[in-house]
């Protein structure tokens, strides 16, 4: 009977470092799967760091619309005749003489005269409206 007591008493044991074992052996396979877990994520957290951040790009190009001027031609038609604006601002810049800075100009159809103020010298030019 101390042979079954032996047995017994190994059957235990053995049973009970089992259970350590197990328990050991969870304790390490945790430890052990945490580790391989946390491992990629503090590999990516260092790769971030070491990388500088991408630039985000988009792929809409940016148009720019160049707005242009409006060609505009101004006629004045008097008595049958038909005279151009630019061609009274040309001739006022002629009859003047040198380069002014302002003009200001008044036409006067009936007179066939455009009287004109260039820096604030008084002129006066015949435009021909007969």
């Amino acid at each position: 009977m101390a042979e079954k007591k032996t047995t017994a008493a190994k059957t235990t044991k053995t049973a009970a470092t089992t259970k350590a074992t197990k328990k050991t052996a969870t304790k390490a396979e945790t430890k052990a799967v945490e580790a391989v877990v946390e491992a990629p994520v503090v590999e990516t957290k260092k790769a971030a760091e070491k990388k500088p951040a991408a630039k985000k790009t988009t792929t809409a190009k940016k148009t720019t619309t160049k707005k242009t001027a409006a060609k505009v031609e101004m006629f004045i038609e008097f008595g049958g005749v038909q005279v151009s604006v630019d061609e009274i601002i040309e001739n006022v810049k002629k009859v003047n003489g040198k380069d002014a800075k302002n003009y200001t100009i008044y036409l006067k159809p009936e007179d066939s005269k455009a009287y004109f103020v260039a820096d604030g010298e008084e002129k006066e030019m015949d435009v021909y409206f007969a």
